[in-house]
């Protein structure tokens, strides 16, 4: 009994024991738990909330894998970007409307008080420009600009990541806004940095669908029309656009998402006017009315082209005095200096200068300076003649709409051929005045509304010729000076940046296809005299004053061969190398030079050491080219031929 007894103190203690026993491993097992998490937190301590986190990334995970069983992801990412770049144009809009509107109220409840209205008018555009350039500067210098010329450096490939940032996005819209809200004062535009800022919104949804496919949509290209068209709401025109004033080379197979992502933008753009109430359905931007019946007669085709060689040759006076406005700020050591240490107050004070020359009480009220841009364009498309209507100005007016601006342009009576004259010629030097202003900033719609002015002038002259119309045989109309405004702004605006697309864009934005034919033939003859003599566009100008990469003439690779630096500047064919040579070692020393005995072929397009197997692949597939040269700043490092190409793909390919 004694052992019974014992032996079962023994086993409760035993089992006492082993309880205390599982109680620690329990413990060290909860402390080992806290201290690993403890850990991981410590690993990303600006991180918290990680499951949390990791739980969201998993849910979007799912809805992509539903997404992506209907369609694409790059699909959704191009209508995104549509939605996106529309959005902000249409809240910027509306604040540059809201900003406007105040300066406009705050000017006319000055009335009666000269020296206000005066301070007024200059000050409100001043301190927007020094504001525009104090934070564009501040946050991201890269923002100011016009940016286009950096966008296509990009497109050629090179890698520019600050100019692609969230950082250099915020600072172009904040910039951007006041630029545009400083009005007509300063004359600055919208199309351009707003491509950029599409450029950069594809960027962001690029590096989104690298994270979730693990490879590039390749969406800069959409991006750029989708800029012009959240702008203007015309999808075709912005495609083509961007394709003409951005991209070199540009691939087929990206046709048709720039299209859908251009029409996403346009649309939302347009729908989101009509949510505004500003328009009761989706139409142009500025809608006319012109006749449809006999919109011009058949003899007024020569005046179109008479206008586009008009244009063509305004355009090349512009591009030399833009040339040279560029040179002047950096060169001249004043200029130079007060940029790079005061921009703000350069703003402030070009701004300055241009509100006051611009002062309606003074040589403004010739320029009809309290229009602003889209009213400017809005009359100066106006079918009715002002010539007419200001010798009888007893006539009753509506009150409302777009047919009472055309009394700013005939102030106290005044002839509008003098208006428009004046107009002309204080524009196009404040114009360029304007294009060396420090912040963000576009140059095409200013040049846009100039030869929609060029074109008024030309029809108000002609109307004014023949007051009952030109007659052709029993049927008699009159001129209608409003087509030759829409022919004159497509005309230099596509003169300016060496482009044929603002055909389309003027017929696009006012939904008049009536004149496509005239203006259309404009268009090409203001190109062929803007072009002739191998002149540089507006974006060319910009980037060789940048000094940004860029694909070089033909014609002057040709003409300076072989150079002391030894850059590749084409290819010779092995025969007549060999012939050269032998003309050389029999003491033939007719042929000094290479290019006397043998036709150098140009090397329009080499890619550099860094460029990824895709990315040959896609430049030899577009050129259709058996070879590229590979260089180092010019200087040729070796040749890649089309089987290594798709020998590296293919090996690739099985990789994945």
């Amino acid at each position: 009994m004694e052992e019974f007894y014992l032996t079962e103190e023994a086993d409760a203690c035993t089992a006492a024991g082993k309880c205390e026993e599982n109680k620690k491993h329990q413990s060290n097992k909860r402390a080992a738990a806290t201290e690993e998490r403890l850990l991981l937190h410590n690993q990303h301590p600006m991180k918290p909330w990680q499951h949390a986190r990791a739980r969201v990334k998993e849910n979007v995970r799912c809805v992509w894998g539903i997404l992506g069983s209907v369609g694409s992801v790059e699909w959704y990412c191009l209508g995104a970007l549509g939605v996106l770049t529309a959005l902000i144009s249409f809240f910027m809009d509306l604040c540059v409307g809201k900003l406007l509107k105040a300066h406009s109220w705050l000017y006319n409840e000055l009335q009666g008080y000269r020296l206000l209205q005066f301070l007024c008018w200059t000050l409100y555009p001043a301190s927007l420009c020094t504001l525009s350039t104090m934070f564009s500067h501040s946050v991201c210098p890269q923002s100011a600009g016009s940016g286009l010329p950096e966008v296509r450096t990009m497109l050629l490939g090179l890698d520019m990541p600050d100019f692609l940032s969230l950082s250099n996005l915020f600072a172009k819209v904040v910039g951007l806004t006041c630029t545009l809200a400083a009005g007509s004062a300063v004359f600055l535009g919208k199309v351009s940095p707003f491509i950029h800022l599409s450029t950069m919104v594809g960027a962001f949804l690029d590096r989104l669908c690298v994270s979730i496919r693990g490879e590039e949509n390749g969406m800069l290209v959409a991006a750029a029309a989708v800029g012009v068209a959240s702008c203007f709401g015309a999808p075709i025109s912005g495609v083509l656009f961007s394709i003409e004033a951005t991209c070199t080379l540009f691939s087929v197979r990206n046709y048709c998402c720039c299209f859908f992502a251009a029409a996403t933008g346009a649309l939302t753009f347009r729908l989101l006017a009509v949510w505004n109430r500003e328009q009761e359905t989706v139409q142009a931007l500025f809608k006319t009315s012109f006749s449809t019946d006999l919109p011009y007669y058949a003899p007024e085709i020569l005046v179109f082209a008479l206008l586009g060689l008009l244009c063509g040759a305004v355009a090349r006076l512009f591009m030399h005095s833009f040339r040279w406005s560029l040179l002047f700020i950096r060169t001249n050591r004043v200029v130079s200096r007060m940029l790079a240490t005061e921009k703000s107050f350069y703003s402030g004070m070009v701004a300055f200068i241009l509100g006051t020359i611009t002062f309606p009480h003074g040589a403004g009220q010739l320029m009809a300076a309290k229009l602003s841009m889209k009213q400017l364009l809005a009359s100066l498309l106006d079918r009715q003649q002002w010539q007419v209507l200001s010798q009888n100005v007893s006539v009753m007016v509506p009150q409302k709409g777009h047919e009472t601006l055309w009394l700013e342009w005939s102030p106290a009576g005044t002839s509008v051929f003098y208006t428009l004259g004046v107009f002309l010629i204080m524009k196009l030097w404040l114009l360029v005045l304007a294009s060396t202003l420090p912040l963000p900033a576009g140059y095409f719609m200013p040049i846009f509304i100039y030869g929609a002015a060029i074109g008024r002038l030309v029809g108000e002259g002609l109307a004014y010729m023949f007051p009952n119309g030109i007659h052709s045989g029993s049927s008699s109309c009159l001129i209608n000076p409003g087509g030759y405004a829409l022919a004159g702004a497509a005309a230099f605006s596509g003169a300016v940046t060496h482009t044929v697309s603002p055909a389309i864009l003027v017929l696009e934005l006012t939904g008049q296809s009536t004149h496509a034919a005239p203006t259309l033939l404009a268009v090409l003859l203001a190109n062929a005299v803007a072009r002739s003599c191998r002149r540089p566009s507006l974006y060319d100008a910009l980037s060789l004053v940048k000094q940004l990469p860029h694909l070089p003439s033909l014609l002057r690779i040709v003409s300076c061969l072989f150079p002391e630096s030894r850059i590749l500047l084409g290819s010779v064919h092995r025969l007549e190398l060999e012939s050269f040579l032998h003309h050389q070692t029999e003491g033939h020393n007719e042929l000094k030079q290479l290019a006397d005995g043998c036709s150098v072929q140009p090397v329009p397009v080499h890619i550099s050491a860094e460029s990824t197997v895709q990315q040959a692949y896609g430049v030899m597939s577009v050129l259709g080219v058996p070879q590229l040269y590979v260089t180092d700043h010019g200087r040729l490092r070796g040749i890649i031929t089309w089987p290594q190409v798709i020998c590296k793909m293919a090996k690739h390919t099985v990789v994945r």
